[in-house]
């Protein structure tokens, strides 16, 4: 029986194909949603497939696709575009992104704590210590790991945001508080960070608010369906196979 649900103010259904299908295989096998990524389904311990179910957080790699039946589901792609592009230049303006595969999962989370800070603690934008701040950023983020960044760019863009005008406004609050183009504290320079990268992993890295929103075009999001995939094995032959 297809399990029918609200997906970015779409109305979706999606057949499952199993009693055990997850959210995050149904968003990215069947409806071709990339912005959620796979990095350790289906243990739930990385936040990289974090999206929104019924305006909070979820984890979608743990998350049964039947549980979500009648819900609203909101991706990063679902995100009002102004809201997504203050988050991405803040995360580029703050160094808190390198290959881009956690950030999308560290958004969502990150969205809905602004989301819930007015309904929470009734702060005024821009009120509160830069301390408080950050220990609230923190605890978000204790749901997620990151490979390559570090916490405290992360921490940085959040903090900028949720500090910003309209930042610790509820799920109602207006987009047009949250600016495209709005000032970020750090420079980038992304001919630095692309030295840096040389030296570090000997290849180029991109620098750009694309690839903080997942963007970077890695293999598994950009692969046709149904294709089968080689690996080497431990005596050097290949293995094909479906997955």
């Amino acid at each position: 029986m297809a399990i029918r649900f609200t997906l970015n103010d779409e109305v979706v259904e999606v057949e499952p194909r199993g009693s055990r299908e997850t959210l995050l295989e149904a968003l990215r096998g069947d409806l071709g949603v990339t912005s959620a990524k796979d990095g350790c389904a289906p243990q739930g311990q990385c936040g990289c497939c974090t999206v929104l179910v019924d305006g909070r957080a979820r984890v979608a790699c743990v998350t049964p696709l039947r549980r979500v039946a009648g819900r609203s589901v909101v991706t990063l792609e679902g995100l009002d575009k102004e809201v997504a592009a203050t988050w991405a230049e803040a995360f580029a303006g703050h160094g808190a992104s390198q290959c881009g595969f956690c950030t999308p999962g560290i958004i969502m989370r990150l969205e809905d704590r602004r989301r819930r800070r007015a309904d929470e603690t009734g702060q005024a934008p821009g009120s509160g210590s830069g301390g408080d701040l950050r220990a609230e950023v923190e605890r978000a983020l204790g749901a997620h790991l990151c490979r390559c960044t570090g916490w405290q760019g992360i921490c940085e863009a959040a903090c900028h945001v949720l500090d910003m005008p309209g930042g610790s406004g509820g799920s109602g609050s207006p987009v047009e508080q949250l600016p495209h183009g709005a000032p970020v504290a750090i420079e980038v320079r992304p001919d630095e960070a692309r030295v840096r990268a040389t030296l570090e992993g000997g290849h180029s890295q991109r620098m750009d608010p694309v690839v903080v929103l997942g963007g970077g075009g890695f293999a598994a999001d950009t692969a046709p369906g149904h294709a089968l995939v080689a690996m080497r094995a431990a005596d050097g032959g290949w293995v094909v196979a479906e997955s």
